[in-house]
């Protein structure tokens, strides 16, 4: 075996990685849309994560388990993210951290 190996990414943590920013896209602009009535992404751009999130979690049900909000993803269909959990404190920060980030960086432009 070589030294390498010992230092592999396991294939499951780079999925696990994928679901958990997705998840957290999801919750982020689905709390500027529907709770601030504002977006930085397109309907498109937001379509194709939430698509990718699905997909990923149909294939690697084993990979879901990643303790950042499962039982709210559990059983996304990529539909809407009106019935997420939005109106949390952890979410509600993320989104301001968000977009305070995204205006400083727009502002810098």
């Amino acid at each position: 075996m070589s030294i390498e190996s010992f230092f592999d990414e396991d294939p499951s943590d780079k999925i696990k990685s994928k679901i958990r920013q997705r998840r957290a896209q999801m919750l982020v602009h689905s709390c500027l849309y529907y709770e601030m009535d504002t977006t930085t992404v397109s309907d498109d751009v937001w379509q194709k994560w939430a698509d990718e999130l699905t997909k990923l979690q149909n294939e690697h049900p084993d990979c879901c388990n990643i303790s950042f909000y499962d039982k709210e993803f559990e059983d996304w269909t990529g539909d809407s993210g009106a019935f997420l959990p939005l109106r949390t404190k952890r979410v509600r920060e993320m989104t301001l951290r968000f977009l305070r980030s995204y205006e400083a960086d727009n502002e810098n432009r």
